[in-house]
């Protein structure tokens, strides 16, 4: 059986007809049931090919004439142009023409199809290869498109694609601010009632460096934020702190996109840290600050078993057990929000271990915990609520889910099974890709950059790669 595929276009009343490919089958097997993956591909290509072609003579017949006059122009040379498509690399035809002299110009000659297809890549193969490479390593993404489409790409081709599209949307971010509160009490009560809370919790992790040819570099921080509410879908965003210019308005384009307004309730918790907090102040009027309780019983986790270890110096000494007394009785009051009593706890131990610091390591070593954690208290101390009444109110108090953020966002892309060391650029650049890819929102930006690009069918459910 043999079976012929093909193209017939009409154009201008003319009819022209393409043999495409023809397939052979005789004996059915199961692998000789439908198109096979190669098969597939070639046909892929051979009609790409053979739809850009008549789409690109009859754009070039087409600017032949003068926009403005409609007269003929004269042709000043004609070039190639490298087109990549989801499904076949193409050399375009590029006529040059001199411009008409009926206007003023300030060039002598343009390009039409240059001047069009500014980017040398198809939207759709830029959407995929950002969205793939945001969600696994750059060379899985290599293989994966290599495998089924009929195009061959390279790692350096899509890590330079991913980081031009997310540099695209980095140049439409509005510019930095350090207040974002407009207008007087009187407006904001003029507001319509907002819907519902915002519940916005922050956390940082470390993505390993590399600076130039130095491919060992050390660590640098990131930060990732998410945020939560009854009314809407939930927000995230990530940020390299020592690189990003413009991190707090990062934060209230991501509250905008919640719908965010000015009398909105919004609590923002975070672990205390000062790079944290000040991207939570001067975003809303109704806002509240919360220490995460969750940080606060990691300390307190770290500290108690150090105590059990404890061995009494002299018999009088302070020993593990009146220790690990003090940090629960500091635990209770801080669950309850009273800083004063818990301060007053942990001074007391502080006060305890100080005599015996030099004589014993462990002692030593809960003694630096302890002060640390009681300068961390005192820091954070307008920050601590009533966690207990707060709790009993179904009332938000850690930053569990924030966690969760950090391991979804930053862990398994840049840390788990990926070995790589990151510049500050790129992971800056492919933490907002993969924020807007996890948010579902990289399709909007990319139908919003192109009109016309329909993505109803690309995306699939996005939980088993993420």
């Amino acid at each position: 059986m043999t079976i012929t595929v093909n193209v017939t276009v009409t154009h201008d009343n003319e009819t022209s007809t393409t043999t495409v490919t023809q397939f052979q089958r005789d004996e059915l097997k199961a692998d000789t049931l439908g198109l096979t993956l190669t098969e597939a591909k070639n046909l892929l290509q051979r009609l790409q090919k053979i739809l850009v072609s008549h789409q690109i003579d009859e754009h070039n017949q087409q600017q032949c004439h003068c926009p403005d006059c409609q007269q003929v122009r004269s042709k000043k040379d004609t070039k190639s142009l490298t087109y990549r498509t989801l499904f076949a690399k193409l050399e375009l035809e590029s006529p040059r023409f001199y411009t008409c002299s009926c206007q003023p110009r300030e060039k002598k000659s343009e390009s039409p199809l240059a001047s069009l297809l500014t980017e040398r890549s198809s939207p759709e193969l830029l959407y995929l290869q950002t969205k793939w490479a945001s969600l696994m390593s750059y060379g899985l993404t290599t293989d994966l498109m290599n495998d089924v489409l009929p195009i061959t790409i390279c790692d350096s081709s899509v890590r330079h694609q991913v980081q031009t599209t997310a540099q695209r949307s980095e140049d439409e971010l509005g510019p930095e601010q350090v207040m974002f509160i407009e207008g007087s009490p009187y407006q904001w009560e003029q507001l319509p009632d907002p819907n519902a809370r915002l519940f916005v919790g922050m956390d940082g992790g470390y993505i390993q460096a590399r600076e130039g040819t130095k491919r060992k570099a050390g660590w640098f921080e990131a930060i990732v934020g998410k945020s939560l509410s009854d009314d809407t879908d939930n927000k995230s965003f990530g940020l390299v702190t020592t690189y990003d210019e413009k991190p707090k308005r990062r934060v209230y384009e991501m509250l905008q996109a919640q719908g965010f307004q000015l009398n909105q309730n919004i609590t923002f918790l975070s672990d205390g840290g000062d790079t944290v907090r000040d991207l939570q102040r001067y975003l809303s009027p109704q806002s509240e600050h919360i220490l995460d309780w969750f940080h606060i019983t990691m300390r307190f986790t770290v500290m108690r078993n150090i105590a059990t270890s404890l061995p009494a110096i002299v018999e009088e000494a302070l020993n593990a057990k009146e220790a690990d007394r003090y940090l629960e009785s500091a635990k209770w009051y801080l669950w309850h929000g009273n800083t004063y009593l818990a301060l007053e706890n942990l001074d007391l131990l502080e006060d305890s271990l100080v005599w015996f610091a030099d004589d014993n390591d462990h002692w030593q070593k809960l003694h630096r915990k302890v002060e640390e954690f009681i300068i961390y208290i005192r820091n954070n101390e307008a920050y601590i609520p009533n966690y207990g009444e707060r709790y009993l109110y179904d009332e938000p108090i850690s930053t569990a889910f924030v966690e969760s953020a950090v391991n979804h966002i930053i862990s398994k892309r840049f840390v788990k099974k990926q070995q790589m060391r990151w510049t500050k650029r790129g992971a800056h650049l492919l933490l907002q890709m993969r924020t807007k890819v996890l948010d579902g929102d990289l399709q909007t930006l990319f139908q919003r950059w192109y009109p016309n690009m329909s993505l109803d069918d690309v995306d699939i459910e996005l939980d088993q790669v993420a």
